[in-house]
């Protein structure tokens, strides 16, 4: 599960929160979650929240498109799902009331809420969920994340005005997981049916805050629903929301974002650096959450499509050759821990081995002799029939921060040890994902957030080489593996717990084993909060703040 854990720096004090299971393949262990900090006094209503992102900012703020983490952070504030999960990680009601899987596992029945309402007044309703999966599976929406995550799902039919059913194509075990994500949140059909440029512009969903205004390149103000009355079975309280507002500003730079935290004239930001929450340890008037992402972890992907990567043995002296540890222990400031599998700590299934990627320069020099990459240039790059060992590395700075970057940078020096050119281009996130979609890549490091051990699906099932609608392929290993496809596609299929838990082991196993990634660590989710900030937390879905229960003290 997201293991989210709240530090108040007063000074580096750390609260003790609710425990969350963490399975991994070897032990059960106890660990701890996220819940609103510790209030100081009864709840204040009014007063305007302001958050600084440093995530890029999004190209529209309708999640349905594309399907990005930055959208998934603002839609949080206005959006909500038929389902979420709680701490334990248990799916609980929100917009759907109850649910009900068919005995062949081919339809689902969900019960929805009574009485809600979307912002322009129109209902919420069985209909409304039909035409949500629609847009979302329309390949004219451009969806990537949201398109994904419903593959299954045939359609929608409105039983009544308060149940809806989903038939599907196939058992989906990963469906409720799926459905408690913001990239799949209820939309007003009304929203929708203006166009995707006015959509895009201000999403209209049954949430306790409502899009204002959106200044371009600066911030979106987001305005209280004062007929707000669907909270999620977790939430601290009923009603609407404490704040009249949030003004989400974008502040691409860590630094300024951190100054203006200091100095009263934000009150959140997100993406803090290592050093600057390391650095905030003697301050007593800062809150550090740390909510590390579901899904996968941070890690390099290697392009088993295309040479050099193409040869297993080329692969596997990559990884052999990178030193990773040092890096992570002296950048991270201990916020980051080493990780060994493909899927982030915050999964139940997450299976991993560190024999695996053990650094070995000798094995590392060994295996490309092996493979033919005998010579050496003036510079001590490997050549093989006059060819460089050059792997391109695009890295794209809206989504990476300076402390990764410097990781990156190590990863460069060490590779170099055993022959390898890594040739790191800094771009921006267009540019970053042209260079994905021409396949100008042999290594690159991709985020994907996902709820469950489906998105190994999403990333190594050979369905995920051809691009969504988006343009996005999110098989960036390009890894085509029918034994892996089999495994993968046979667990998103099973329901019985320890069944599935042995596929996905299985699956992973077989991934790791052939060296298409390099794990590196958890994603990273922290934010630091003006201790004024009160009832604010995250969700544990996809570890996006929620700030419905937030209030200003003081």
């Amino acid at each position: 599960m997201p293991t989210a854990t709240v530090t108040t720096l007063r000074p580096w004090r750390r609260i003790a929160l609710p425990a969350i299971a963490l399975v991994s393949a070897v032990a059960l262990a106890g660990c701890q979650a996220a819940e609103p900090d510790e209030a100081s006094g009864d709840p204040v209503e009014g007063g305007t929240l302001v958050y600084a992102s440093g995530d890029a900012e999004p190209t529209c703020l309708d999640p349905h498109v594309g399907g990005n983490y930055p959208q998934a952070l603002l839609a949080g504030q206005f959006l909500e799902s038929l389902v979420s999960r709680d701490t334990s990680g248990e799916i609980i009601p929100w917009l759907a009331e109850s649910w009900e899987p068919s005995d062949d596992g081919l339809a689902w029945e969900f019960t929805l809420r009574e009485g809600v309402t979307f912002t322009d007044g129109t209902h919420f309703d069985a209909e409304a969920v039909a035409v949500n999966v629609e847009h979302l599976k329309d390949p004219a929406t451009q969806s990537s994340t949201g398109y994904l995550a419903m593959g299954k799902v045939d359609r929608v039919e409105a039983v009544d005005d308060l149940t809806a059913r989903f038939v599907l194509t196939a058992p989906d075990s990963a469906l409720l997981e799926s459905l408690s994500q913001p990239w799949t949140a209820m939309q007003s059909p009304a929203g929708i049916a203006r166009g995707m440029e006015e959509n895009c512009e201000a999403p209209v969903g049954t949430g306790p805050f409502i899009v204002g205004e959106w200044v371009k390149q600066d911030h979106v103000t987001l305005v209280r629903n004062d007929d707000y009355s669907s909270p999620p079975a977790d939430a601290g309280h009923d009603g609407p929301p404490y704040l009249d507002a949030i003004e989400w500003r974008f502040v691409p730079d860590a630094a300024s974002r951190y100054a203006a935290l200091q100095g009263g004239q934000v009150d959140v930001i997100d993406n803090p650096q290592p050093d600057t929450i390391a650095a905030a340890e003697g301050d007593d008037v800062l809150t550090w959450i740390d909510a590390p992402r579901p899904g996968a972890a941070n890690r390099i992907e290697l392009n088993s499509g295309q040479a050099p990567f193409d040869d297993e043995r080329v692969r596997e002296a990559f990884i052999r050759a990178v030193e990773v540890n040092d890096g992570i222990d002296a950048l991270f400031f201990g916020t980051a821990e080493r990780s060994y599998s493909a899927l982030s700590s915050a999964e139940q299934l997450a299976y991993s081995d560190e024999a695996l990627f053990e650094p070995d320069l000798d094995a590392a020099n060994a295996l490309l002799d092996e493979a033919g990459w005998t010579d050496r240039d003036a510079d001590g790059i490997r050549m093989k029939d006059g060819v460089r060992l050059t792997l391109r590395f695009p890295v794209s700075t809206n989504q990476s921060i300076p402390a990764e970057q410097s990781l990156f940078e190590q990863v460069q020096a060490t590779a170099k040890q055993a022959g390898f050119d890594v040739a790191i281009e800094l771009l921006d996130l267009s540019s970053w994902y042209s260079a994905l979609f021409a396949h100008e890549y042999e290594i690159v490091s991709a985020p994907y957030t996902k709820v469950g051990p489906d998105v190994l699906r999403i990333l190594y099932h050979s369905d995920s080489i051809t691009p969504a609608p988006s343009g996005y392929f999110a098989n960036l290993a390009q890894l085509d593996d029918p034994a892996v496809d089999a495994l993968l596609t046979e667990a998103a299929s099973t329901s019985e717990e320890a069944a599935r838990a042995d596929l996905y082991r299985q699956a992973q196993e077989r991934i790791l084993g052939g060296y298409y990634l390099l794990p590196l660590y958890d994603q990273q989710n922290s934010f630091l909060l003006d201790a004024r900030v009160e009832g604010a937390r995250t969700m544990p879905t996809v570890s996006t703040p929620t700030f419905y229960d937030a209030w200003l003290a003081g």
